[in-house]
């Protein structure tokens, strides 16, 4: 479904109605004057648009494979003249508390622009609308529409390391709370999977901004490399706080599973206490069960409550020996 479609000169938007022919048409026909170019957004496109813009901008089939895909790794390949970069967006969902990951596809040449969103993870409604309130950075081509991508893509891993950040503080909370409570051990995997699947579509963007930083494509100026370079700073940021994230998890489940082991020691002691108390009852009621005719006791009047009194009295103090170990 096309979302968006335009052509600028020198920033400004021109006449930008026409199928995708009429728009390549344009393009080409402003090809090397530098000022104008244009720019088609698809979202969740049909094979059909994939195949009639393939044909009207004359884009090469991998490049195409790439945008029909919803699973690629993010890249920046060089297919002739025409530059594509693959994103990974994502964002944190508070129903699911799992991250949620879509794909951008961005395709330029010098004069035009050509951008593919499967799903609806990072809008980019208003970026349009952005760089439009914006003509002299409309004005360095397709590359400013590529960095504009790049950077929200960029800047919406923010909110979804906030998000993970509350989830890993509040796990920490319950981890070393004295109150009772559901394992935590579920969740600490469950986050360690959230933080693998954000490493994984953050990592190779360190690999594709030093790729678009020293690209001598013609989209790429030398103004853009310097925003592209301050991109990369960000992503870095990102990077070092997953790693952050990934170190205080391992750290968190080390600790729930010294907390466990030590209670399941507290308990473990618990039940020897009471089993060498139950110990002395049960021996003695064993030994007098055992029908001799002569027993300590056996023919006295108070023989039965001299037996009682000493069986309480040494449970008595095995307890209060015990108590003072920490054992109960």
């Amino acid at each position: 479904m096309i979302v968006g479609q335009g052509v600028y000169h020198d920033g400004l938007p021109v006449n930008s109605a026409g199928t995708f022919a009429e728009l390549a048409e344009r393009a080409r026909g402003h090809e090397g004057d530098g000022r104008t170019f244009t720019w088609v957004g698809l979202a969740d496109p049909s094979d059909a648009e994939l195949a009639e813009i393939q044909s009207a901008f004359g884009i090469h089939e991998l490049a195409i494979e790439d945008a029909a895909g919803t699973e690629e790794r993010p890249k920046v390949d060089l297919f002739g003249d025409t530059l594509t970069v693959v994103l990974r967006p994502a964002r944190f969902d508070n129903d699911t508390h799992d991250v949620v990951v879509g794909q951008i596809t961005i395709m330029c040449a010098p004069t035009w622009v050509v951008v593919v969103r499967k799903g609806d993870v990072v809008p980019l409604a208003k970026l349009r609308r952005n760089l439009e309130s914006d003509p002299g950075r409309l004005a360095l081509g397709p590359g400013a529409v590529l960095h504009e991508i790049l950077d929200t893509v960029v800047e919406a891993y923010y909110p979804a390391l906030d998000h993970l950040y509350d989830e890993i503080a509040s796990l920490e909370e319950r981890i070393f709370s004295n109150t009772a409570g559901p394992d935590p051990t579920e969740d600490i995997y469950r986050l360690q999977s959230v933080v693998l699947r954000l490493t994984r579509v953050v990592s190779p963007l360190v690999e594709v901004l030093n790729g678009l930083r020293h690209s001598d494509h013609p989209a790429i100026t030398e103004d853009l490399q310097h925003y592209v370079a301050d991109t990369n700073d960000d992503v870095k940021r990102v990077m070092d706080t997953l790693g952050s994230d990934r170190d205080v998890l391992l750290s968190a489940l080390e600790a729930n599973l010294t907390k466990v082991s030590i209670r399941q020691n507290e308990d473990m002691r618990k039940m020897s206490a009471w089993a060498a108390i139950i110990a002395v009852p049960t021996a003695i009621a064993g030994i007098y069960g055992m029908n001799f005719k002569h027993m300590p006791e056996l023919e006295s009047e108070y023989g039965y409550f001299i037996v009682l009194a000493g069986i309480a009295t040494v449970c008595l103090v095995l307890w209060s020996r015990f108590k003072k170990s920490g054992w109960l």
